[in-house]
């Protein structure tokens, strides 16, 4: 049993979408496929992923230096102690030799995606969805048959009105969503509480709101915002500051009351355990950690950081990982997390689940599609499968 190899393009997202701090004109994404000589229904199992959104295309490294670092390795090296499926921990340590500490960003996300395919492959080989193995390894055996899901938007665009953001949420709420998140700081404080209000003016009873400002705003705008935003008692209000301004993000929660949110720009382990240890969020206020696993190193890594927040009296509830696609709604099913986030009908192919995913009173059906189940997205599953071929 090996792995025969291990492929990559870059795809561009083609998006006028905007949020506070950059626009996805520019923003590419790379697709992995990795190619096994397991046979299932007379065809090689290769496992599927891409590197989530909001970072660019990292196939220069995976081919430089993570690619052949797999394909290199003795392949008795690569199985688990069956010797009947890979070890995505074991390939995890294998792209990891002879990287210095430090300067995750520059290599998570090509290790992540990568790492995260090969779970795919796994869990195909296994002939068991991702959700129900990663349950069984990672979550006592509790498999989930559905999972919350917030929905992602209210993005800025040229020419968009309050009436057309208002229908935008609409629309997502007669959807069967009943959490919807929408951008901040891409206008001035007093035009973004405007937009708040319409929005929350459109909600329907037990509907929740929250907001993202992408990292934005530096100390006096981030403390000015939690101020305006303070007496709507939001879900959340998203990344205020920098994501490593650990000392202005505990300020910040210092005087604003509701729940805080952030992680999904964070790469490590470590840079989540310095978030929690300085950032002053606090599980008893709600405050929620995004972390993006295929941005992170992956699963097996992600499944540390887990651990970690465990002795830190984290709750998985409070989880919600960063992505809107099929991989992050299996990891959150599996590991028994808070919640996915969804982005429907944005970043073209790579936006969204499968064609037939249900949704009903804010929660996404799961399906029993071996592996991670890109093969029910048929517009990306083409991308995916003609890497493959």
């Amino acid at each position: 049993m090996r792995i025969v190899d291990i492929r990559e393009t870059a795809i561009p997202l083609n998006s006028s979408l905007a949020n506070s701090g950059f626009n996805f004109s520019e923003m590419t994404t790379s697709v992995v496929a990795v190619i096994t000589d397991v046979k299932r229904e007379g065809r090689p199992v290769a496992g599927f992923a891409f590197n989530s959104t909001g970072r660019y295309a990292c196939g220069a490294q995976m081919r430089a230096r993570f690619i052949p670092r797999i394909l290199k390795a003795d392949p008795k090296t690569l199985l688990d102690e069956s010797g009947e499926n890979f070890a995505p921990e074991k390939i995890l340590a294998v792209t990891m030799q002879n990287e210095k500490s430090g300067g995750h960003s520059e290599r998570s996300i090509a290790i992540g995606t990568i790492e995260v395919a090969v779970w795919d492959a796994v869990a195909k080989i296994a002939e068991k969805p991702l959700h129900r193995l990663l349950a069984e390894r990672y979550n006592k055996n509790k498999i989930a048959d559905k999972v919350f899901c917030y929905v992602g938007a209210g993005w800025y665009a040229p020419g968009k009105t309050t009436k057309d953001l208002q229908d935008e949420m609409r629309g997502h709420l007669d959807a069967g969503y009943t959490m919807v998140k929408m951008k901040v700081g891409g206008m001035p404080l007093r035009d973004d509480l405007a937009r708040i209000e319409a929005v929350e003016s459109i909600l329907p009873r037990g509907g929740t709101l929250a907001v993202d400002a992408n990292s934005k705003f530096r100390r006096e705008e981030a403390l000015a915002y939690a101020r305006g935003l303070q007496p709507f008692g939001l879900r959340w209000f998203e990344e205020p500051c920098d994501p490593l301004d650990f000392a202005l993000l505990s300020e910040i929660a210092g005087v604003y009351d509701p729940p805080l949110s952030t992680g999904e720009n964070l790469f490590s382990t470590q840079d989540v355990e310095n978030l929690v240890r300085f950032g002053g969020l606090k599980p008893q206020r709600n405050d929620v950690i995004q972390v993006d696993p295929p941005q992170a190193y992956g699963i097996a890594q992600y499944a540390r950081t887990l651990d970690m927040l465990n002795r830190h009296q984290w709750p998985r509830s409070l989880l919600f990982p960063h992505g809107g696609n099929q991989m992050s709604l299996a990891i959150a099913a599996g590991f028994g997390l808070g919640g996915a986030e969804s982005y429907p009908g944005v970043f073209g192919d790579f936006g969204g689940f499968a064609d037939d995913a249900e949704l009903a009173d804010g929660y996404l059906k799961l399906s029993d599609r071996p592996g991670i189940g890109f093969e029910g997205q048929t517009r990306l599953y083409r991308i995916m499968r003609e890497l493959a071929a």
